[in-house]
This record gives structure tokens, sequence and C-alpha cells, in this order.
């Protein structure tokens, strides 16, 4: 009897064991999800501020829409989530072939990725220079052969091949500042400017910038002025462009695009200085050139107003001021995101049907309300203790360097006019440019690729005496 009763026992401890470690396993699961449900309470808490910012921020873009969206509806989602809608029977006249689809009626972002991304191009340089290419990993040896369409390789392994290619449009440092103007007008080649009389009103800003092929002369003065700064160029525009400038001389080219032949040419034919566009997606095409010069613009530029954009109700075909309809644009897509932009506060809208009114911008957030939600939304974003410099991935520093040109450029480019932009003395710039500089303590910021948020490369200059 007595072998047998230690024959049971024996038995019993591996059970009992085993449901020891199930019991402890069961404990530590549970208390496992408390910390979760406490930490995810603490969290809900401690970002509670956050979220009830971005929430009256959704309110103050509702409202803007409803105000200044003709016929736009804004729906909230959530703090950050919201849906754009065009009102019932909107005439949907543009068709997707590729999709098979007509243009939808609503469309949906996320407001604090779209204040993320829009506000730092507030502090960033949109023109390719030296210094970034030498901060850049890969900036002479991949990048650069990307800008050179013509180099006939995908690397540069010839530093000096590509530098010969790229010296004639390659400034050390950033030409153009942060906040260098207070207000500028990005034309764009809508045939609705020719609805309007807001030539004078253009002219009176510190800077235009213009697109491509669009004329400017008497003929449609009282449309679109006459003030030439800036000119964002795609290569299909260059062998045209010696006509279109027309002996303007100062008027900036600013390329969007890879250098390419067509652009050689017609570069070492003019005095006008001229620059890559820094921001271009490779390889899969940049939007719209009108969106592009809204980065440009925003880049240098407190308040940046738009004209000839097309945003108003009934449109169904692209149109220019200049020339015949042409397809290759979305126009219900392209209203509702640059009336969120206009509610986000980065840009200002001018319309034939805006024409008359009183233009106080009274329903457009303050900037104090926009650098609250900025705020919050970075600290959703990263956390908090990261910092003005939380998304440079990559640093480097600025060892000065050459002037735009080559030392075999033609007599026309020698008597080119880069050192209106690149030898400006740092007290020559407006007070809050001198401000923006030092609050960022000399560092220039640089996009790497795409529209990431967290991909910048930044560029720190030892002294102000350098900008």
């Amino acid at each position: 009897m007595r072998p047998h009763k230690n024959t049971n026992s024996s038995s019993r401890r591996p059970a009992i064991l085993h449901l020891v470690c199930i019991a402890v396993f069961f404990s530590l699961l549970v208390f496992a999800i408390q910390s979760s449900l406490f930490t995810g309470g603490r969290n809900s808490d401690l970002y509670k501020e956050e979220i009830r910012i971005l929430s009256d921020f959704q309110s103050s873009i509702q409202q803007c829409v409803a105000n200044r969206g003709l016929g736009l509806t804004a729906q909230i989602v959530d703090q950050c989530k919201l849906t754009l809608k065009f009102p019932e029977g909107t005439n949907s006249t543009w068709y997707n072939a590729q999709f098979k689809i007509y243009e939808p009626l609503e469309y949906h972002y996320d407001v604090c990725d779209a204040i993320l991304l829009w506000e730092q191009y507030r502090n960033m340089t949109t023109v390719l220079t030296r210094e970034y290419l030498d901060a850049r990993p890969d900036g002479w040896l991949d990048y650069a052969a990307k800008r050179i369409a013509q180099l006939g390789a995908d690397k540069c392994y010839n530093k000096t091949l590509c530098e010969e290619h790229l010296n004639l449009i390659l400034p050390a440092s950033p030409p153009f500042r942060p906040r260098q103007f207070r207000t500028c007008a990005v034309v764009g080649n809508s045939g609705d400017l020719l609805k309007t009389e807001f030539g004078k009103e253009i002219d009176s800003h510190d800077a235009v910038i213009r697109d491509n092929e669009a004329p400017v002369n008497e003929k449609y003065a009282k449309h679109v002025g006459l003030k030439r700064d800036f000119r964002l160029v795609v290569r299909g525009a260059a062998r045209n462009m010696v006509k279109i400038l027309n002996g303007s001389t100062d008027e900036v080219l600013i390329i969007k695009s890879v250098t390419h032949r067509d652009f050689n040419a017609m570069i070492k034919s003019i005095p006008n200085p001229v620059y890559l566009f820094q921001g271009i997606v490779l390889r899969r095409g940049a939007k719209g050139t009108g969106m592009k010069s809204i980065e440009l613009a925003l880049s240098m530029c407190d308040i940046v107003n738009i004209y000839g954009f097309t945003v108003d109700p009934g449109y169904t075909e692209w149109t220019r001021y200049f020339s015949t309809p042409r397809k290759g644009h979305n126009p219900l897509q392209g209203r509702a995101y640059y009336q969120l932009l206009e509610c986000l506060g980065v840009i200002r809208i001018h319309s034939p049907i805006r024409d008359q009114r009183k233009q106080d911008w009274s329903d457009v957030p303050t900037r104090e309300m926009i650098s609250r939600a900025h705020a919050a939304a970075l600290r959703l974003k990263r956390g908090n203790g990261l910092g003005q410099f939380g998304s440079c991935k990559v640093w480097g520093s600025y060892n000065g360097g050459p002037m735009s040109g080559s030392p075999d450029m033609s007599d026309v480019r020698k008597n080119s006019n880069y050192n209106k932009w690149e030898a400006m003395p740092f007290e020559s710039l407006r007070e809050e440019a001198r401000d923006h500089y030092v609050q960022m303590e000399g560092v220039s910021l640089y996009k790497m690729d795409g529209n990431k948020l967290d991909d910048l490369v930044c560029v720190r200059h030892s002294s102000k005496s350098e900008v």
C-alpha cells in the first residue's frame, strides 16, 4: 500500500507545479494588461491638452471653410482627421482614364501632418546648394548624378565631371533666406485671370513668382501685372525661355527638373541668375508646378498670396490666360486642397468670385492659434524634448565656396547678376529674416526626398557674417 501512495504523491507534484506556473503566467498577463491600460490612460492624460488645442483648431478650420469655401464643407473626424465635401450636385466632369472614374466629391486629410509639413517649409531652403551635396552622405555619388540627365551615368564616380555639369547653377549656400520677403504673389496660368484686374495688386508685392512660359507684357498687364522676380521652369519650357524673358535680366529662374542639354543651351545664352529647385521628387516626377511655386514662396515669404489657380465652382477644364485649353489638372481635388491650405494659414486665395469681397482674413485662424496647433501636433507625433532640430537626420557644416558659375563661362554668364543674392550682406536682410537666422542658430534646413517630415539635412553656419 505504501509504494502505491508514494506513486500518487509524486504524480501530483508536476500537476501542482504546472498549475502554479499557469497561475503565475496569468498573474503576469493581468499585471501587463493593467500596466498597459494605466500607461495608456497616463498618455491620454499627458496629451489631453494637445488634443484639446487641436480639436479647437479643427473647429476653426471648419468655420473657415464654411465662410470661405464657396460651397465646400468640412466634416471633423477627430482632432487630426478632416473630410472636405463638395455640395450635392457639383458637376464632376473630370474623368480619370487610368482608374475609369470621375473625380470624387469628398477628400480626406490629416490636418496634423499637413500643418507640420507646411510649417516646416517656412524654415527651409528650396534651392539646391553645394553645402547640401557636401553634407548628404550620397550627395555627390548618387544624388548629383540624378540631377544631371545627360551625364549618361547613374553615379558620379568622377566628382569633377559632376561638378562641371552643376557649377553653372550651384551656389555654395542658400541664395534666398526664410522671411526674406514680407509678401509674395504666386501667379498661376489659369484663364480665369482674364476675368479679373489684379495686375496692380500683384505688382505691389515684395516678390512675384510665375510659372514656365507665362507671358508678362502690356497685353495682359491689367490681369497679371508686370513685375517679374522669380520663375519656376520645367524642362519643356526651356527652349522658349529666351523669348519669354524678353530682356528681363534680373528675373531669377528656378529649374524644377534635372539639368539637361536644353537647359544648358538656354542658360549659356542669358545673364539671369539660374538655380535648381531642391525639392523635386526624383524618379516619379514632382507634382504640379503651381504647388512647387507655393513651396518656393513659403520658404522665402511671410505671406503668400496666390492668383490664377482656378479654385471656383463650375470649373470643368484647364484653361490658360494666354493659350488654348488643355488637359492635365484635377480641378476639384486642387480646389479642395488649396482651400485647406488657406484655412491652415499657408496661402491666401484670390479669384474672380472673391474679386469684390473685402479680404480681411479674420475668418482664417490666427498665427498664434496656428503656432499652438503646430506645437501640439509636434508633441503628439514625436513626444517631448526633441526641439526645433528633431527632424535633422544628417548634420553638416558650411565650409564656404564659390558663387555660381564655372571658369569657362561666356561673357554673358560672367555678367550674370548672381551677387545680388549670393553676396548679400547679413545687414541688408529685413529684420524678420535676421531674427529668424538667429533663432535657427545659423542652421539651414533641407529636405532629402519626397514629402516625409523626418528626413532633413541640416547645415550649420559658423557665424552670421557668412550669410
